[in-house]
């Protein structure tokens, strides 16, 4: 099944208890709110669906994710709007934490901003060698708030502040793997998505139960992100107004 608009795609394929979940945007994998909308309808399917053990989240071309829309972001001009869109990657965080399918995030590329907030909400992630991360939100005047809870408890506070902190540096996939976002790395595309296929086709056979009771293990304790995420995104549509992110992305449009 899919979606399908004029601001990108979002694409499902179930075979053999596996549904890859594709999304895609033209500018590097950008998320405008439509598409976060459906890809957070799509995963909440996929939680339901019988037919479906377990998920593995991709994206096309190069890049995995470059965030959230610039075009989108610019647009912003009141407060509820701006909480409304940072809104919706607290609803696809969410739907991945509370999916009772496992999700393996297939990272081909580099992640920036909420593309590291997905790679660090999937449940285990294999990625290319030049899968390089960076958070860059501090550099235009908002913060990584919504994705932080899933990018520190992926990583840790001290690797989050690092990240956080130095917005401009990009992060390699060693250090990733180092820090614990991604389980492992490969030097090519074929390796990846071998690989990838045969992990996921190892978690599909084995006793679905066992594994949707472990993924509630996995993610104890954030039971309050339905309220905390939230939080974070009304932080963000109010930052996301300032002259100073205006200014800040309107010379990163140039």
């Amino acid at each position: 099944m899919s979606a399908e608009n004029t601001d990108g795609f979002i694409q499902n394929k179930i075979e053999n208890k596996i549904a890859t979940l594709t999304f895609s945007h033209p500018a590097s994998n950008s998320f405008p709110s439509n598409l976060l909308q459906k890809l957070t309808e799509e995963i909440n399917a996929l939680s339901n669906n019988n037919e479906v053990n377990v998920i593995i989240l991709q994206s096309e071309g190069k890049t995995f994710c470059a965030g959230a829309s610039f075009d989108e972001l610019l647009a912003i001009t009141d407060f509820e709007t701006g909480k409304k869109f940072f809104s919706g990657f607290a609803n696809v965080i969410n739907a991945m934490r509370k999916c009772s399918k496992i999700i393996i995030g297939k990272i081909q590329g580099k992640a920036v901003g909420g593309g590291v907030g997905l790679a660090s909400a999937c449940d285990f992630a294999f990625a290319y060698q030049d899968a390089s991360i960076k958070l860059s939100e501090i550099a235009i005047g908002i913060g990584p708030f919504v994705i932080e809870p899933a990018v520190s408890r992926k990583i840790g506070k001290t690797a989050m502040t690092q990240l956080t902190l130095q917005p401009n540096n990009w992060q390699t996939a060693d250090w990733a793997v180092e820090k614990g976002l991604y389980a492992d790395i490969f030097d090519s595309y074929g390796d990846l998505d071998e690989n990838s296929w045969a992990f996921a086709k190892k978690l599909a056979g084995y006793n679905p139960e066992a594994l949707t009771q472990m993924k509630k293990v996995f993610w104890e304790g954030t039971e309050n992100w339905d309220t905390l995420l939230y939080e974070r995104a009304a932080i963000s549509g109010k930052l996301v107004l300032s002259d100073f992110t205006k200014n800040a992305l309107s010379e990163l449009k140039k």
